[in-house]
């Protein structure tokens, strides 16, 4: 959302989302000011704005459906073929926003510190749903 010396056409797979209400949430939560219950409900607002671009190729099934008026095939999202994987204790607040998206998904939890002296990441807990090679895996964090 800031300026960086990083091009983002350096990065095919990445998206910058540089949507003025985004860029409003995210004011709201580097406010000191905010207070801790608005920051949760904004954390979860947000994460359903950049689920929603993330989520844009998600994979559909038709399926036949009945309205008022005739039978109709409609897409509709294989939600057990996504998980939602935050990365503790950070990507906790992303989740509830994820789920109102695609309410079947699965959540895992990663858990992962940086050792002071070698900088690198340590993994200290993980839980995944089962199947996990069947799974689209979409990782919540919010410093990425």
């Amino acid at each position: 959302m800031e300026n960086t010396n990083m091009e983002i056409k350096d990065y095919p797979n990445v998206t910058l989302l540089n949507h003025p209400l985004l860029k409003h949430k995210v004011a709201i939560l580097r406010d000191e000011k905010t207070p801790t219950s608005e920051f949760r409900q904004v954390v979860k607002e947000i994460a359903m704005m950049e689920g929603y671009e993330a989520l844009k190729d998600v994979e559909t099934k038709e399926v036949l459906i009945k309205t008022p008026i005739e039978e109709t095939k409609q897409p509709v999202v294989e939600g057990k073929k996504l998980c939602f994987v935050p990365i503790l204790r950070a990507g906790l607040g992303m989740v509830d926003g994820r789920l109102e998206l695609v309410p079947s998904a699965k959540v895992g939890h990663l858990g992962r510190y940086r050792d002071e002296s070698t900088h690198k990441p340590v993994e200290y807990y993980c839980k995944l749903p089962y199947s996990l090679e069947e799974r689209e895996i979409y990782v919540l964090d919010p410093r990425f």
